[in-house]
């Protein structure tokens, strides 16, 4: 299973580091009009095309250089907003220009953690190694994707990180510029203090019916809450990814348009492989294992990417899935939505007598700060591109239409 797209056309987007302090009306201000003209170019083409456009957005975040000798920990927390924003933003500019950026007909963006700052634009940023989610901007160059279009912000900050950009690259890349807003940063010192917990095992469940943006920022917000190998502790790590089984769903709305758990299974793969493995074409794929044995969450698809890291997607059952039969995991990433269910999981391993798991919330995205009208079409049409029942009555609407 490859994440590249055959068909439809491949942009990439580079996009200089976010202001500071952060707000979607300072990310607006500084990537609005770039955004909104490439989603633009990327809609186009995939009209063209049977399969959506790939947009991968690689964003330049000076507080991971040397990401590798902290806590995830203590750096989650303005990643989390970061990367919440991003995708929010997206939503909005494709509600207000009805871009479709939910389903195969239209643009699938992808935001990568690029670990580079405009202060020491040729800073290798520790190792190189292809592994997100957190990349060097020298393994995004290696990574020989299939990029038709590259662009990038027209300004200091845009113009430093495409010129670094295409150095790494050997001078074969020629990115377009689009026009950007002011970026206002505030340099940072990197905290090296740790904190007591290293996560080696973190899960989070959910239904994934139609990979949305929504699903993007929470699956990339679990690969994020792993923790780089310790030299002093070598060992295996493991992300658990609880996909609900078909028999849980079968009393949903549309639900002769839901995604079989072989399908959603295979769409958060393509979706986790885009923003964790950046090897070259020719290089080894991640080894892949299906998994059948007795008992409850005795079925899964294991993907190794390394030899010490591991996705597990595991069909679920219940609410609790891997969380109560796993007591080696140590951290569980939900909506804030969704909070009790976090609470729920850590009062039954009470009770177990095992350790309670670290929490991780992502935002619940939301419009309030687009001035739509509640009752607006934008304001439905930003919604709809979050819910899988709504591309689900979207699907049968369109089936019904054909027939």
């Amino acid at each position: 299973m490859d994440s590249s797209n055959t068909d439809g056309a491949n942009f990439l987007l580079l996009l200089p580091p976010p202001p500071t302090p952060l707000s979607h009306t300072a990310l607006n201000s500084s990537y609005g009009d770039t955004i909104r003209e490439v989603l633009k170019e990327a809609a186009s083409s995939s009209q063209e095309s049977k399969d959506a456009s790939v947009l991968e957005i690689a964003l330049a975040c000076p507080h991971l250089i040397n990401h590798q000798y902290q806590r995830r920990s203590q750096l989650y927390h303005r990643t989390q907003s970061i990367v919440a924003g991003l995708y929010k933003l997206i939503c909005i500019i494709a509600a207000q220009d009805h871009i479709n950026v939910e389903d195969s007909d239209g643009v699938d963006v992808r935001v990568l953690l690029i670990a580079w700052s405009p202060a020491h634009p040729q800073n290798a940023t520790g190792s190189v190694r292809p592994l997100g989610p957190v990349i060097t901007l020298q393994a995004l160059g290696a990574s020989q994707r299939p990029w038709q279009y590259a662009f990038g912000v027209e300004n200091q900050e845009g113009e430093a990180f495409v010129r670094a950009f295409v150095k790494v690259k050997g001078g074969q890349a020629r990115p377009v510029r689009v026009i950007g807003g002011d970026i206002s940063l505030q340099r940072r010192n990197v905290d090296v203090s740790h904190s007591d917990i290293r996560h080696r095992s973190v899960a989070v469940g959910g239904t994934f019916d139609h990979i949305h943006i929504g699903h993007k920022l929470l699956l990339t917000m679990t690969l994020f809450a792993v923790d780089e190998p310790a030299v002093d502790e070598p060992g295996e790590r493991s992300i658990v990814i609880g996909i609900t089984g078909d028999e849980l769903l079968k009393n949903k709305k549309y639900a002769e348009y839901l995604e079989s758990w072989h399908s959603r299974q295979t769409s958060a793969y393509r979706f986790i492989q885009a923003i964790m493995d950046f090897t070259p074409p020719d290089s080894a794929q991640p080894t892949i294992k299906e998994v059948n044995e007795s008992g409850p969450n005795g079925h899964a698809v294991n993907v190794t990417f390394s030899p010490d890291l591991t996705v597990k997607f595991v069909e679920i059952g219940d609410p609790f899935g891997p969380t109560i039969t796993d007591k080696d995991i140590s951290a569980l990433i939900i909506s804030a939505e969704t909070r009790s269910g976090g609470k729920a999981v850590n009062d039954k391993r009470t009770e177990k007598g095992w350790s309670s798991l670290q929490v991780f919330e992502v935002d619940v995205l939301d419009a309030k700060e687009a001035d739509f009208d509640r009752e607006s079409k934008e304001s439905n049409d930003f919604q709809n591109k979050l819910s899988s029942t709504e591309i689900r009555r979207k699907i049968s609407a369109k089936a019904t239409k054909l027939a």
